[in-house]
């Protein structure tokens, strides 16, 4: 397999080796890199799964600033890359106004809609995920409280906070959320230490399961919580074997799936808005070797039913990104 790998050498897209087809589809990181152990490292999983499956080789790359975002779009499209993905919402804009320039040229988003006649925009029910993972932490907490330990603080990751508050409220509607966010820049998204620090302050004011929606900065979260002798929650990738039997479960957001299915599709990436939701398995509360004694039979009966019960519409769990209130909080 050749694997072309391109990144940013100060502001030139530099090419590590050459001699690729032009034709192949290409990735691009957002700010955390590949190996955030979250988000971008479930990207990443799904390209391999694709080159290690279908013998094909793909461009990726991982920027170092914002002001690289238009530029990566630019030269990829111009080395003939089909199509190109993104992860993130904050590729929006810079999407929206690149790919009219490039009409032959399909792109993926995750995380953000836009609308283009060669845009496929991928979107997730988070806050499905969570309500799962807030069921979870209300049946798993002695005190009644847990906490949630936001990146930055944008409306996409309030979709997160919202259905874990809405899941265990369920559960135990008297119960408390402890809520933070680590900034409102794309900084946040790469703090551990003050993700650390955020969940000291959590458990000290009586958190016994903390759930990290933060990119990198959530490995501090989770480690502290893990060090505090609480129980965590990840988020995007499945988390669980960072701490064996200190994770009650990781949501997770299949990513990879997104990834694999936009590189099989290839040229042919279809434009419009697609939803991956807990029916089609988009979203999901992994249990395995790693958390599976932390999961009580009525754990697992209470997750079912939710399952079921939001598949077939019998609950309604909000979705932030529509309206910009939490029914719970």
């Amino acid at each position: 397999m050749s694997l072309m790998k391109t990144l940013f050498a100060g502001t030139a897209l530099v090419a590590l080796s050459a001699g690729v087809a032009a034709a192949e589809p290409a990735l691009i990181f957002d700010l955390g890199g590949k190996f955030d152990k979250s988000f971008n490292e479930a990207a990443n999983n799904g390209a391999v799964r694709w080159a290690e499956e279908t013998g094909g080789s793909y461009k990726e790359l991982e920027m170092q600033s914002e002001a690289q975002r238009e530029q990566a779009l630019r030269r990829l499209a111009e080395t003939g890359a089909n199509p190109i993905i993104m992860t993130g919402f904050a590729f929006g804009d810079v999407l929206n106004k690149v790919a009219p320039d490039y009409p032959d040229t399909k792109f993926g988003i995750i995380d953000m809609v836009v609308e283009q006649p060669n845009v496929q925009s991928v979107v997730f029910t988070e806050e499905q995920g969570s309500y799962l993972a807030g069921i979870m932490a209300a049946m798993a907490s002695e005190t009644d409280t847990v906490g949630f330990i936001g990146g930055m603080d944008i409306p996409l990751i309030h979709k997160f906070e919202c259905g874990f508050a809405q899941g265990f409220k369920s559960v135990k509607p008297e119960g408390n959320v402890l809520i933070n966010y680590t900034g409102t820049t794309p900084a946040a998204w790469n703090d551990p230490v003050k993700g650390g620090e955020l969940a000291k302050a959590q458990i000290s004011q009586g958190a016994d399961v903390v759930y990290a929606a933060a990119g990198g900065t959530g490995i501090g979260v989770l480690q502290a919580v893990a060090d505090g002798g609480k129980l965590g929650v990840g988020v995007d990738s499945n988390q669980n074997h960072l701490h064996p039997g200190s994770m009650l479960t990781s949501m997770v957001k299949r990513v990879d799936n997104a990834v694999f299915d936009a590189f099989t599709a290839g040229a042919d990436l279809e434009a419009g808005v697609k939803v991956m939701d807990l029916k089609a398995d988009g979203v999901a509360v992994a249990i395995d070797d790693d958390n599976k004694d932390l999961v009580t039979a009525e754990m697992q009966t209470a997750i079912d039913e939710a399952t079921a019960q939001i598949a077939d519409g019998s609950v309604a769990v909000h979705d932030y990104m529509t309206d910009n209130t939490c029914p719970v909080q």
